[in-house]
């Protein structure tokens, strides 16, 4: 059961109080002691794993390597454990490794995804979550709890509260959804956690112009950044320090001048109090390594790509249109108006959101990989770019409701692809959700996503090695203090920083 939270601007002399404020409201759901069910708590598993196989893949790319360079500067504090860099046994200040792991975790925008008035990866609150976890002796129950609370919060905010229609990055979300998880991992009290919600939320807010244009590596940053701040909003509040309040419904505040303004309303649906959190089920995985956006793409593009080279082949292609939701028209698709979209010089980043390069390629392919589906290893040849430029996106408005619908049978992130042939003659095929999908034709479960992790592992760390990582992995609920050290992978060697910067 939830209860819906109607948030709305407040004139300063109207005082709203503490406890009828957004963070307020929040920070209750922190405190609430209620454990996850057994579902939630294996999902919870799930996506540890997940964040693991993404993160080992990315180990040795630029982005990971300067950040882990960066966090291995920064000793924890001598009284305290510290926190775990992934890829080492390493142990560094948490904030630290919160940035070197988020960055790890978000480089190949492999990981999970929920889409509703906002965009969000909630496996982006997993990485701050266990730094503070390992730097402050808890254990598995507590991590996974509050990772359960963290994903409840930001589905929340994510399903009631629009960003991009602002182009304001959806990281906003992620900065207060972290700082409950680490007030329920720590067992903090409600005001304290109320002040670190509205610190995170101040200083995370951000453009979106991260994800416009010529996207550049800040992509994978942006989420690791919010968690390495929302560590340490809880710290100042747990040193007693406050917070801009209220944050979300102050005339001055977040809604009133960033989002829809002062006669804005907003429904935020967070759980009644002693009910368990469950949000972390409505959320979803990738099986391609790609904006989710693309997933259900990809698929149906693996089901068309025979059926094009039978009545032809690429040559044979007048167009190809996309009808699709407005999200995906106008964030990855020709309405996005980013001509790198189609560039073949395109930034990886720029083109893991460009729909029109990944069907291409995925109808040439006959599939989408985290590394040979982009440049340099599938060169933007001839046939590539003819094809690829031969796509467009159009806003269907049917896509559009099913996109923003409350049913989950019913709410689909796909589109109809019409390929129209140099003859006249047209290939039409259509799909709703991905085949990932909990309701689509191989939803991922627990073999997937071990599955996944060897897949993306295979190359980077040895079997045994992956063992040892799985083995603490699938027991998480039960592992104790000194086992969540454990989680991390530590491949035979580590690409080291170019140079040096700063620190």
């Amino acid at each position: 059961m939830t209860v819906d939270h109607k948030v709305r601007v407040h004139r300063s002399e109207e005082n709203l109080a503490r406890t009828d404020q957004l963070a307020w409201k929040i920070a209750e759901v922190a405190a609430d002691p209620v454990a996850p069910p057994a579902e939630v708590a294996d999902m919870v598993v799930n996506r540890l794993v997940d964040n693991a196989g993404v993160a080992t893949a990315s180990l040795d790319r630029g982005p990971v390597v300067a950040a882990r360079a960066q966090a291995l500067r920064h000793a924890a504090a001598g009284d305290r454990a510290g926190s775990v860099v992934f890829g080492t046994r390493e142990r560094v200040s948490p904030e630290w490794a919160a940035w070197a792991n988020g960055v790890a975790v978000r480089e190949l925008d492999f990981h999970d995804t929920f889409l509703a008035a906002d965009y969000s990866h909630p496996g982006d609150n997993i990485p701050p979550l266990l730094a503070v976890a390992q730097h402050t002796g808890a254990d598995g129950a507590a991590l996974t709890r509050a990772i359960a609370v963290a994903y409840e919060v930001q589905v929340a905010l994510v399903t009631g509260i629009c960003l991009h229609q602002h182009k304001i990055d959806h990281v906003a979300h992620l900065g207060p959804s972290v700082a409950a998880g680490i007030g329920a991992l720590l067992d903090l009290p409600t005001e304290v956690t109320y002040q670190a919600v509205q610190q995170a939320l101040h200083t995370t807010t951000a453009t979106r112009q991260s994800r416009k244009g010529e996207i550049s590596s800040w992509k994978a940053f942006a989420p690791a950044f919010a968690g390495k701040v929302a560590i340490e909003a809880v710290d100042r509040a747990m040193l007693g320090e406050g917070a801009p309040s209220p944050i979300y419904e102050g005339e001055d505040g977040v809604i009133a001048w960033l989002l829809d303004g002062p006669d804005a309303g907003y429904t935020v649906p967070l759980p009644a109090p002693g009910e368990a959190p469950q949000a972390i089920l409505q959320t979803y995985t990738k099986e391609h390594s790609a904006e989710y956006q693309s997933q259900a793409l990809i698929d149906l593009a693996r089901r068309l790509g025979p059926r094009l080279r039978e009545a032809g082949g690429p040559d044979a292609v007048r167009s190809i249109v996309i009808h699709t939701s407005h999200h995906t028209h106008y964030v990855i698709g020709s309405g996005s108006g980013d001509p790198q979209k189609y560039d073949p010089q395109a930034s990886r980043e720029t083109l893991d959101h460009s729909i029109p390069y990944i069907v291409a390629v995925a109808l040439l392919d006959g599939g989408f990989h985290h590394e040979r589906s982009y440049p340099p290893h599938r060169a933007a040849d001839g046939e590539l770019v003819r094809l690829w430029h031969a796509i467009s996106t159009v806003e269907d408005p049917e896509w559009t409701r099913r996109y923003h619908s409350h049913d989950p049978a019913e709410k689909a992130f796909g589109g109809r692809v019409e390929i129209t042939l140099t003859d006249g003659s047209t290939l039409v095929d259509e799909i709703a959700v991905a085949d990932a999908h909990p309701l689509g034709a191989r939803p991922f479960g627990r073999e997937q996503y071990v599955g996944k992790f060897r897949d993306l592992a295979r190359d980077t760390v040895d079997r045994v090695e992956q063992d040892r990582f799985l083995d603490h992995a699938l027991r998480l609920p039960e592992l104790d203090a000194g086992e969540l050290g454990e989680l991390t992978v530590v491949p035979a060697s580590l690409a080291g920083a170019p140079g040096r910067g700063v620190f």
